[in-house]
């Protein structure tokens, strides 16, 4: 029985195995089919401007281009999508699909994040933007029924760190946080662009009592983690990959955490990991050497998470399976980050409860007892046994 539990997950059992995704762009997620017939529909010339117009072709270019090194073709990319999410046709689709694909891949519960002041190029109003978006997260859970698949998706408002707009996006939040908004962040580059520099948004959100993740701790360290903390008062980290600068391990393999890092521990705030993106931008040198594993095996609360599945050419099943194969993570690792994810999500309390003890574990625990099944069709019968003997 022991050797049987301890093998690995397949990829088919990862695949069906229960997720939640809580760090998930929704301009970064698009299929590549999609970015073609958008821009050919709706946008005038809108091929013209694409660097590629085959389906398969566009996606190995947005990989690559994510892949490059370079800030300035990273960019292009975004600039791609957003251009083909201008119009209430081009949003809806993009969102619809995205519920849909999501829940293909086993994901049960999703936090999609968009800023809605990228997408007003073609005349839309903010509003008109939060409500087309949620109108396709809904369309696409209801397909994604009739496919047997079961998911629910709420959205996350962002504003754009180097812009403005921050207490208007997060009103926009509040207004619409029980119509399919769960929660406020803010995205972009963070050096130059700190934390602080949008205080009265995030006053405001703590005043209404509403969930906010900051950008904080991808590629501008330790400084924008503490602001995110403890300026901003943030729920949760997103990536918060960074938290690793306060930790030391001596050559004995002992580790002594520092003032940041313990408090980030003992308070369970949750780090909204997304490997596969922080090698992109150089947060890690590979899977192997990814803070993950230190940060899981220290009991930090941490996610797994995709980030941008169209420019990592990810999915939740392709981050958990490099995950397995780099730590050797069981099915108990696996639901331990997926138990960690719905613990943080910006949902009430007997929701979240409800999705771990009703959908979660048992998800978890069937796919566990299935050596049983295994174990059973393979055992030689006692005449072939005879047989043998």
């Amino acid at each position: 029985m022991t050797s049987e539990l301890s093998n690995l997950p397949t990829a088919e059992q990862i695949r069906r195995a229960p997720k939640v995704l809580l760090h998930d762009h929704l301009d970064g997620g698009l299929r590549p089919g999609t970015v073609v017939d958008l821009a050919r529909e709706i946008v005038p010339h809108g091929l013209n401007g694409l660097p590629e117009t085959d389906p398969e072709k566009l996606g190995i270019w947005f990989r690559e281009a994510a892949d490059s090194g370079s800030l300035e073709r990273y960019l292009e990319t975004f600039a791609h999508t957003c251009a083909v999410m201008q119009t209430r046709e081009g949003l809806f689709r993009v969102a619809a699909e995205c519920a849909e694909d999501l829940a293909a891949d086993g994901v049960v519960y999703a936090e999609v994040r968009y800023a809605p002041e990228q997408h007003l190029e073609s005349g839309l109003r903010l509003e008109e933007v939060v409500e087309i978006v949620n109108e396709g997260f809904r369309e696409g859970e209801r397909r994604a029924r009739e496919r047997g698949h079961r998911i629910r998706v709420g959205a996350l408002l962002t504003a754009m760190r180097h812009a403005a707009r921050a207490l208007e996006i997060a009103e926009l939040a509040n207004r619409y946080r029980d119509l399919g908004v769960v929660g406020f962040d803010i995205a972009g580059a963070e050096a130059g662009f700190p934390p602080t520099r949008h205080l009265d948004a995030f006053e405001y959100l703590k005043r209404e009592n509403n969930h906010f993740t900051i950008h904080a701790g991808e590629a501008f360290g330790l400084p924008s983690i503490w602001q995110a903390l403890q300026w901003c008062g943030a729920d949760r980290l997103g990536h918060g990959v960074r938290i690793i600068d306060d930790i030391e391990v001596a050559d004995d393999g002992s580790v002594t955490l520092g003032r940041l890092a313990s408090y980030v521990r003992d308070k369970r705030i949750p780090l909204e990991l997304c490997p596969t993106s922080n090698l992109q931008t150089g947060a890690a040198a590979s899977y192997a050497e990814h803070p993950i594993g230190l940060l899981r095996r220290l009991q930090f609360r941490c996610t797994v998470n995709t980030d941008n599945r169209l420019m990592s050419d990810t999915s939740m099943t392709r981050e958990f399976e490099h995950l397995v194969k780099t730590f050797r993570y069981s099915l108990d690792d696996l639901q331990w980050f997926t138990v960690n994810g719905m613990k943080s999500a910006f949902l009430p309390f007997d929701e979240r409860l409800a999705m771990i003890n009703d959908v979660i574990k048992p998800g978890y625990a069937e796919l566990r007892s299935e050596w049983l099944f295994r174990q059973s069709a393979t055992t030689p019968t006692p005449s072939s046994r005879s047989d043998a003997e």
